[in-house]
């Protein structure tokens, strides 16, 4: 899944491409997605984009109008600018025209993404109201974050995960900043010192700053929008490394499900 990094970036790579562009017209060429596409996206035709924002996992497309469109990638989903001539894929369901020529395609082979016109503002919309501060804002201090934990009998990962908490850090990026921190992923987050839950926030914000920075992770279902993939992946220390040896230790990275999620770290830095 496009994780927060992979989405910031691709907030980043079509803004220059639609920043100031008139939606000219909408094709909905499959709007049965997470939530199927309603009428009212047509609202969006011949109204300006004055800004592009990314809050949580979300794409937020606001219009000169006030209105909004609200865009997730879902599952393996990727917003991509394309010249018209370039072929459609079978899995790009909604295209945009643009008054420079250009298209914003969305493409979601699990359909799995949505596409929701929003009239006027968005933070009261039900996707945001019970949302948490951004990982990298000012908003998502230390003294929140211990906070938090000290109310929490659960495991450690399962909280930074939770969308309550703080926003955006998904599987690959909750097992990263765990193991920068050296914290085991099951230790109950209740019963984590002080100590360690800073560099369990410092660790967050550094892995999250750090993908951003180069580009979101290189997985098969993320691409750019100028179609190339990104750069972290080989700087992964635990994810999806299960039986090769820890970087730091030689020992074996371990692997275990929580939350139904495979979780990777390593037994001997990680306690």
């Amino acid at each position: 899944m496009p994780e927060l990094p992979e989405v910031e970036t691709t907030c980043r790579g079509i803004r220059p491409h639609i920043d100031g562009q008139t939606i000219k017209r909408i094709d909905v060429r499959n709007g049965q997605l997470r939530w199927p596409v309603s009428d009212e996206i047509y609202a969006l035709r011949d109204t300006e984009v004055v800004s592009i924002k990314r809050r949580a996992k979300y794409i937020l497309i606001e219009l000169a109008s006030g209105n909004h469109l609200l865009l997730h990638l879902g599952m393996s989903g990727s917003l991509r600018i394309s010249d018209p001539a370039e072929e459609l894929r079978k899995h790009d369901h909604l295209i945009f025209h643009l008054s420079n020529g250009l298209e914003m395609r969305l493409h979601d082979p699990r359909r799995f993404g949505c596409a929701l016109w929003v009239e006027n503002a968005v933070d009261d919309h039900p996707l945001f109201s019970k949302l948490g501060p951004e990982p990298l804002s000012d908003a998502f201090t230390l003294p929140h974050f211990i906070q938090t934990c000290a109310k929490r009998d659960r495991a450690i990962k399962l909280h930074i995960m939770d969308n309550a908490i703080v926003v955006g850090v998904g599987n690959i990026y909750a097992c990263e900043s765990l193991f920068i921190a050296g914290t085991h992923p099951k230790r109950s987050a209740n019963k984590i010192s002080k100590a360690r839950l800073t560099k369990l926030y410092d660790a967050i914000r550094f892995v999250l700053a750090r993908s951003i920075e180069q580009g979101g992770t290189t997985l098969k279902d993320f691409l750019h929008s100028d179609g190339q993939p990104g750069y972290f992946k080989q700087q992964l220390e635990v994810y999806d490394r299960e039986g090769q040896n820890c970087r730091k230790c030689d020992t074996s990275i371990k692997r275990i499900v929580l939350g139904q999620r495979s979780t990777f770290y390593c037994p001997k830095c990680q306690s």
